[in-house]
């Protein structure tokens, strides 16, 4: 069945933008694929879910706030969207590691002795799909993201509200505040997004692609580049999943 593109008009900031996606229902909006064949579809709706829980968790256990600096040392794969969308939602700036690690607030990671020194609170998270903890040795101290997320309300309790002038992503190439964090809104397509982009880049994509009421489908960088090689592989996902691409 294609998906219709929808559209609601400009889309000012991600709380906009998850309010929009927890109405959509059912209808894909991020799908992933992993490496070794793991897929994995998120509604609108469900993407939302998990988003607030994150929320929840970020502001409950930390304070996340404007101001609070979250480092997301994760690589492109749907559960950084959601960890982005939720430190955005409560006002933080995300910082990626290329940014340097100085005044980290909080550190999110799937490689948690990269961070042993840090100083910062540690979050800790799993990637597989199908993970309910940790598959390793968790710091002192550090939550295990796969088994705290869960327990957490499915709808945002109090959160404070956002700056738009507070840095809302930070690189080393620079900064973009909350006010310009979401970019033009895309044509409401479904799109193949290339997972071996910056990960800020495919961050800013799947805003603009929502924002246009749109739909990802997401790779991997090794699932993307083993499609490069394959056309006929390619052609097939595309057919599929009722996509165009691939973009970035």
């Amino acid at each position: 069945m294609q998906i219709a593109p929808r559209s609601g008009g400009p889309v000012p900031d991600v709380a906009s933008l998850l309010a929009r996606l927890a109405a959509d229902g059912g209808r894909p909006r991020l799908t992933w694929y992993g490496d070794d064949g793991e897929r994995v579809e998120l509604s609108g709706a469900v993407l939302a879910n998990w988003a607030s829980k994150t929320v929840n968790l970020l502001v409950e256990e930390f304070d996340a706030a404007p101001g609070t600096r979250i480092v997301v040392d994760l690589p492109v794969h749907w559960r950084t969207a959601v960890w982005a969308l939720a430190a955005w939602r409560a006002g933080a700036t995300v910082a990626l590691p290329d940014a340097g690690a100085a005044h980290a607030d909080v550190v999110v990671t799937d490689s948690p002795h990269r961070w042993a020194d840090a100083g910062a609170d540690l979050v800790v998270v799993s990637l597989p799909a199908l993970a309910r903890r940790y598959d390793g040795d968790l710091p002192a101290g550090a939550i295990d993201a796969a088994s705290a997320v869960m327990t957490y309300g499915d709808a945002i309790g109090w959160v404070p509200e956002v700056d738009p002038d507070q840095d809302a992503l930070v690189t080393a190439a620079g900064a973009v505040g909350h006010k310009g964090l979401v970019p033009e809104p895309g044509d409401g397509a479904r799109v193949l997004v290339d997972g071996r982009g910056p990960v800020a880049d495919v961050l800013r994509d799947l805003l603009g692609v929502w924002a246009g009421g749109g739909s990802v489908v997401l790779t991997s960088p090794t699932t993307a580049a083993e499609l490069e090689l394959d056309e006929a592989r390619l052609d097939r996902l595309l057919s599929s999943e009722q996509a165009q691409g691939p973009r970035g």
